[in-house]
Formats: C-alpha cells, sequence, structure tokens
C-alpha cells in the first residue's frame, strides 16, 4: 500500500550479516514497452536490459547481506517489518515489492484523477526548478532518514543512480523522491512500465520479485536526463557485478 511522500529527517547504524531470501517468483503481471525508447539488449538466454549487464550477473553479487540498516522496513502500511537495507562497498540494496509513484509535474496519466495519494510535488526537483515527471522519469523513492536508515550516511541521495530489477529484467532509474520512514519497495510510473509491471497508481505495482541497487556517492546531473542515467548505470552495474 502506497502512502504520501514524506521530506527529511535522520538517524543510522548496523546489523550483523544475514542472508537474503530468494525472492518469489510471480507471473509478470503486465507486458511492457521499455520507457523512452531506450535500446533493448537480449541475452542468449533470453533475458533483457538496458546495456549488456543481465539480472542474474546482479543478483548473484545481492545473495548475502550485511545490513546497513538498524532495523527492517515493511513494505506497506501495517504489515510486518522484514526487509533489511543491505551494503557493500560500492552499493546499497534491498529486495521487495513495488508500489507505484504518480508524484510530481502532472500529466495525462499522474495526476489527481488518475491518484487519490497524488502530490503535485516530488523531493528533488529538475535543472530548471520544475517537479519530476513520475510518467517520464524513472525513478525510486527512498525512505525519509530514521533511526532505522538513513540513506545520506550511506552515500544515496537525489540523482543517485539505482539498478532495478525486476525478474529477467534491469533497468536503470535516479533516487528522485522520499518516502515514509517505516516502508521500502516505491518507483515511478515510468520505472514501473519499463520493467513490464503494471504501471498504474490506484492498482498496479508487484507484491515480490524486484531488487533495487543504488549505487554509493553516483549522481545524474540534471537529474532528468535518463540517457546519462543508463550510461552511468551500466559502467558501476558491471562494476558491481564483475569488477571492471
Amino acid at each position: 500500500m502506497r502512502l504520501p511522500s514524506l521530506t527529511l529527517a535522520a538517524g543510522v547504524a548496523l546489523l550483523p550479516p544475514t542472508t537474503l531470501p530468494a525472492p518469489a517468483a510471480e507471473p509478470l503481471v503486465h507486458g511492457g514497452r521499455m520507457a523512452h525508447g531506450s535500446p533493448v539488449a537480449h541475452g542468449g538466454s533470453g533475458e533483457r536490459q538496458e546495456g549488456d549487464i543481465r539480472a542474474a550477473d546482479l543478483m548473484a553479487k545481492v545473495r548475502d547481506c550485511g545490513p546497513v540498516s538498524r532495523g527492517r522496513y515493511r513494505s506497506d502500511d501495517g504489515g510486518p517489518a522484514m526487509i533489511p537495507v543491505c551494503g557493500t562497498r560500492d552499493a546499497v540494496f534491498w529486495q521487495g515489492d513495488m508500489d507505484i509513484d504518480c508524484d510530481g509535474r502532472p500529466g495525462r496519466l499522474c495526476n489527481r484523477r488518475t491518484d487519490p495519494l497524488f502530490s503535485d510535488a516530488t523531493a528533488y526537483q529538475q535543472s530548471d526548478g520544475r517537479q519530476l515527471s513520475a510518467e517520464d522519469l524513472p525513478y525510486v523513492v527512498v525512505p525519509a532518514p530514521s533511526r532505522i536508515w538513513d540513506h545520506r550516511a550511506s552515500g544515496v541521495h537525489g540523482g543517485s543512480v539505482v539498478a532495478v530489477l525486476h525478474r529477467d529484467r534491469v533497468r536503470y532509474a535516479v533516487v528522485g523522491d522520499v518516502g515514509p520512514t517505516d516502508i521500502i519497495g516505491e518507483a515511478s510510473y515510468a520505472t514501473a512500465k519499463a520493467l513490464g509491471i503494471h504501471p498504474d497508481p490506484s492498482g498496479g505495482g508487484t507484491d515480490s520479485d524486484v531488487t533495487y541497487i543504488a549505487f554509493k556517492d553516483s549522481r545524474v546531473t540534471p537529474i532528468e536526463d535518463h540517457a546519462r542515467a543508463v550510461t552511468i548505470g551500466e559502467r558501476l552495474a558491471r562494476k558491481f557485478a564483475h569488477g571492471e
């Protein structure tokens, strides 16, 4: 369940390493064309992604969790807190669901009519001062800083690059909004559409099988330049997966 986006607070700490459960397999909800006309590459196993990094290559690097969060997050309001934020030297990551964020600049697909929780503001803005467009820009929502975790302490900020994985797909997004302090697993309409997830803010999203890998100290400038996010994301994902 999606809640209204929030603004920032503070807090952070550590838990001992653990092993993440494998994400539950589920049928792809809706077929989807890749957003913004970005090229789609096909791996030998039929995997599809932006660039040449396969989802399996990245998943192999996030099997074990060294938590950087003090506690765990809920995927939905009122649900159990089961999701840790994990860390490596180069990235932080979490695995769970995807709720649809339609906040920001109103458009044909994201507005008060299509989304009962619509907000016309995002935590970060474009270079021209306008709010981000959830229906055009692939972005990810991070929890507001709290005693559970402060994303800023992990080198994650507005414009940081995130590799988002769903089943056999890899797409690149930026951190574009901030959500509730105790819930994790939300991304923009454009991110969901690019991954083949039903992007409707009122009934879309998916309950599981999404992995978010946020690369530390990365930043796309201007934040709305998705092509640059893909270029930076491919380079950082290759380093993360293969050490190149």
